[in-house]
């Protein structure tokens, strides 16, 4: 099996090297690039195509999260993992509207990083820890509950459905059903596994679901069933 190659950015130097240390002690994984900055990011996404980056939210020239949306943008197969001194659940949502599939901070023990790393790719989920997940679907339900054009609402950014948006089409009670486990971070495999289906037909249904919400991916279209409460029991 090939390493996943990983670009690390990052403004700090001792943290870029730090990182690279981390995930080279590990055989499956290979740090192809560094960056410093937001543009410098861009370009080596373009020049490198990772299978991940790991994006810190704050650097100069351009921040993470937009850095995030114009990797998606460019490459959307490369995957992006944000990492944080900040717990904050607004840097949450923006980062998962801009195309992240993940949010850490970055007090993780370094097997956590790794395990994230190695979730993310091969699951192709999103990854946030617990506590912060639910304090995010919090907030969002909280945002659901407010008058649509109500005081203190955040404009939805270009490209993911607002919260109060309409499917193009309404979901079946399949493609429901099929949203709400990747919501909960299920792979398409142990979605067939659980609804005994075959794994393209959940491909075929995810890639239906995408079509209706609209949602470019598996992060919007999570972020979608977050919004309306689909994540809840």
């Amino acid at each position: 099996m090939e390493p996943i190659r990983i670009l690390i950015a990052d403004d700090q130097t001792l943290m870029r090297e730090g990182l690279r240390t981390i995930l080279e002690t590990q055989p499956d994984l290979r740090v192809v690039g560094l960056a410093a900055t937001g543009t410098e990011a861009m370009a080596q996404v373009r020049a490198l195509r990772p299978d991940l980056t790991l994006m810190d939210v704050r650097m100069p020239e351009m921040d993470g999260v937009e850095a995030t949306r114009r990797v998606h943008e460019a490459a959307p197969e490369v995957q992006v993992l944000m990492l944080s001194t900040y717990d904050d659940d607004v840097l949450v949502i923006e980062a998962l509207k801009a195309g992240a599939t993940g949010y850490l901070l970055k007090d993780f023990p370094s097997e956590e990083l790794i395990t994230a790393i190695r979730t993310v790719h091969h699951s192709r989920g999103i990854l946030i820890p617990p506590a912060m997940a639910a304090r995010v679907m919090d907030r969002l339900a909280d945002e659901r509950a407010r008058p649509e054009r109500g005081e203190g609402r955040e404009p939805a950014r270009a490209g993911m459905p607002a919260a109060t948006a309409q499917p193009t089409e309404p979901l079946t009670p399949r493609e429901e059903e099929i949203l709400r486990l990747v919501a909960r971070g299920r792979s398409n495999q142990e979605i067939a596994r659980v609804l005994f289906l075959t794994e393209g037909t959940v491909k075929n249904c995810i890639s239906r679901i995408y079509a209706k919400l609209p949602a470019r991916d598996r992060a919007q279209a999570v972020l979608y069933a977050i919004e309306r409460g689909m994540t809840e029991t």
